[in-house]
């Protein structure tokens, strides 16, 4: 499928509506932001190629984990690859109900408002997400990105003895915060892992006196 052009015009209410809470210059401060934490289960590596099977995500305000507001999804799978099946678990005829790509992204707009995301890795997250929202015509996704593997690096002390790895796994991120792996390669599992695990690095870094959104970011 060709990738459709909308012009601003035509673009739907529910991109409209999302589009619109940018509008007024956002709060910089970190104890006024809503996070969502976010995880994706695709059927592989390619952003052109492959595709979205669920998206899990959860909210933290105040530094806490707001469980009743969790987000839980799985995609109809136009395309299925046995060999990720391993990994993630989703069977294309499978028990879960499933819908569609343009309603999964619809109810995640919805979702996730103009808060901060949150995701481990976080550009192939991004990544996958854009170019759903590309392949059905609609513009990128507008919100401020977090990656705990980037901001995990900065809690750690540099030395000549001791130099931080490039990279660092959500499992290393576990075990070295002692969080359960019981759900891991669920999306929703991933995404409470991913959770945890920020809070943690917050309380870390909170330490530091020049603390801020801006300095996450950066």
């Amino acid at each position: 499928m060709g990738l459709l052009k909308r012009t601003p015009k035509n673009l739907p209410e529910f991109w409209k509506t999302y589009e619109s809470l940018f509008k007024e210059t956002q709060s910089k401060k970190f104890n006024d932001q809503i996070f969502v934490v976010l995880d994706t289960e695709t059927t592989g590596f390619s952003f052109e190629d492959d595709r979205i099977l669920s998206i899990g995500a959860v909210k933290i305000k105040n530094e806490s984990i707001s469980v009743q507001e969790v987000f839980d999804i799985y995609l109809e799978q136009e395309k299925f690859n046995k060999e990720t099946v391993h990994v993630h678990g989703l069977l294309k005829n499978g028990q879960r109900e499933c819908i569609s790509e343009i309603l999964a992204l619809e109810k995640f707009l919805a979702y996730v408002g103009d808060a901060v995301i949150v995701a481990h890795h976080a550009g192939f997250d991004m990544g996958m997400l854009n170019t759903a929202l590309v392949r059905h015509g609609l513009p990128k996704l507008k919100n401020m990105v977090l990656d705990t593997g980037v901001i995990y690096k900065k809690t750690l002390i540099k030395s000549y003895l001791v130099q931080p790895k490039s990279n660092y796994t959500l499992d290393e991120l576990a075990e070295k915060f002692s969080i359960s792996r019981k759900d891991r390669h669920t999306a929703l599992g991933d995404a409470y892992i991913t959770a945890v695990a920020f809070l943690k690095i917050i309380s870390r870094l909170k330490e530091k006196k020049n603390f801020s959104l801006k300095y996450l970011l950066r």
